[in-house]
């Protein structure tokens, strides 16, 4: 699941099992331990409030990028 989300375009829930082909909770379970570890985020869907966005997380945020320039 995350290979599908490396290309850094976010998708729904339902875009993720459909492209994988995995069942939904499988893909459930995937989600909750990506986010557990920090490796995705789930951002608000702005076309669609109900459902929520998933995109992978960068590896290093401006501020982290920041503090290690210094």
């Amino acid at each position: 699941m995350l290979a599908l989300l490396e290309d850094g375009e976010s998708r729904t829930f339902k875009q993720v099992t459909q492209e994988i082909d995995i069942s939904p909770r499988t893909v459930r379970y995937a989600i909750k331990k990506l986010k557990e570890n920090g490796m995705i985020i789930e951002k608000f869907n702005f076309r669609d409030a109900r459902q929520v966005l998933y995109q992978i997380k960068d590896v290093l945020t401006a501020e982290e990028a920041q503090k290690a320039a210094a």
